[in-house]
């Protein structure tokens, strides 16, 4: 039985050389073609607008829906969100933020501040932002986030340093964020940096670790200070209006009696001058007159009296003496 051939006499078939090398045209082509497609179309989000570029140069921005542009890297498009609130934290992180310029790479050495009468104090604070113009905000500056962090930290250190340690930690809160805002929004529009600044509000603001409980101590001692103040203001509000009450009715007491003294003494001097007009016209008429009309108030209150003349001789025959007398039991 004969044995297999030699491999030097089998014959293989030969490859079609054309259809590799359609495969390897079709292939590329297909994909860069199907790349192109799917690159050709973006969506923007209705809270943003898209900055469209070719090659490299500012064309329009697109607003939100579907749009088309050139692919391959001709036209490129940025989304820029400019109907968000954007925020930046101060001296804190909170955890889970999305935007990495919300974030502090060193939150500890940000709320480190001196007051301006060189005390220190903790400062965290938070900047809700908006980007007004996008073209301004992509191009004008580089960095634009953190270059709003460097503008907002040196303002907050300015206005901090303007004011005591009482007014930072106590009483000018409202003061510092509106300051601040304005001093901001100004540095931002002289940048011209497409931003607007909308808040600066200050979170938590205490004074150094070594002296936290004695500033606690301070303060509680304030507070009972003024709950000590409040107390006597309010006895005083209860003494002092009830005195000046009664000091106002003895007053118009006084004033009401003196009153009617003088017309008292008014009416006595009218009628006098009218008893002196009528004596200076009759005198002897005048002093019967006032005799008798005396005569007639006094002898009514006198009771059982009996008035003689002294003149009269033996009046014990003419009256019954015992007149008038209860007879005796």
């Amino acid at each position: 039985m004969p044995g297999p051939p030699p491999l030097s006499s089998v014959r293989f078939p030969k490859p079609r050389l054309g259809l590799f090398l359609w495969i390897a045209f079709i292939v590329p082509v297909g994909i860069l073609l199907l790349t192109g497609i799917f690159s050709s179309f973006y969506t923007v989000s209705p809270e943003s607008v898209a900055v469209v570029q070719r090659f490299g140069k500012f064309q329009h921005v697109a607003e939100p829906g579907l749009h088309f542009k050139i692919p391959f890297g001709v036209d490129t498009a940025t989304v820029v969100p400019i109907r968000r609130q954007l925020k930046l934290e101060f001296g804190f992180n909170t955890p889970g933020a999305t935007s990495r310029d919300q974030r502090s790479e060193d939150p500890l050495l940000e709320r480190d501040m001196v007051t301006g009468d060189l005390n220190a104090a903790q400062v965290e604070w938070i900047v809700q932002y908006g980007i007004s113009d996008p073209e301004k905000y992509l191009f004008k500056v580089r960095d634009p986030g953190p270059t709003l962090r460097d503008l907002t930290e040196s303002t907050m250190r300015e206005v901090v340093g303007d004011r005591t340690v009482d007014e930072v930690l106590t009483i000018g809160r409202t003061e510092i964020e509106t300051e601040a805002l304005v001093k901001l929004q100004k540095h931002v529009e002289h940048i011209d940096m497409g931003l607007r600044v909308e808040q600066i509000q200050l979170k938590n603001v205490n004074p150094p670790a070594e002296v936290q409980h004695s500033f606690e101590d301070v303060n509680r001692a304030q507070q009972e200070r003024e709950q000590m103040i409040n107390e006597a203001n309010g006895q005083y509000n209860q003494v002092i209006p009830k005195a000046r009450g009664m000091a106002q009715q003895r007053i118009s007491g006084a004033e009401g009696y003196a009153v009617r003294r003088i017309n008292e003494a008014q009416g006595d001097v009218a009628r006098f001058q009218q008893l002196l007009l009528q004596y200076d016209k009759a005198p002897a008429i005048t002093k019967q007159r006032l005799y008798l009309e005396t005569m007639s108030e006094v002898l009514p209150k006198l009771g059982n009296k009996v008035i003689i003349d002294e003149d009269a001789k033996q009046f014990l025959p003419l009256m019954n003496l015992n007149q008038g007398v209860a007879p005796a039991r």
